[in-house]
């Protein structure tokens, strides 16, 4: 009876472990964003017309302001 073997599995367990591991992250760290992003809509669409006039915003920049502060964009 021979065996044959294909090199270290454990590498290969390793390997997809931290492919992963790294999705995982990025999930987290996008969800995050997202999060931040919906709840910076969300606060400042609660915001009257005037609150709104005194921080230097218009309703029309609402998702822009809250794309700047969740993605940097």
């Amino acid at each position: 009876m021979a065996y044959t073997t294909y090199g270290n599995t454990g590498a290969i367990a390793s390997t997809l472990r931290d492919r992963l591991i790294t999705r995982i992250e990025t999930a987290r760290a996008d969800y995050s964003k997202w999060r931040t992003y919906r709840n910076t809509v969300s606060e400042l669409a609660a915001l009257s017309n005037r609150d709104l006039a005194d921080l230097g915003l218009s309703r029309s920049m609402i998702r822009g302001v809250a794309l700047e502060a969740a993605y940097g964009k």
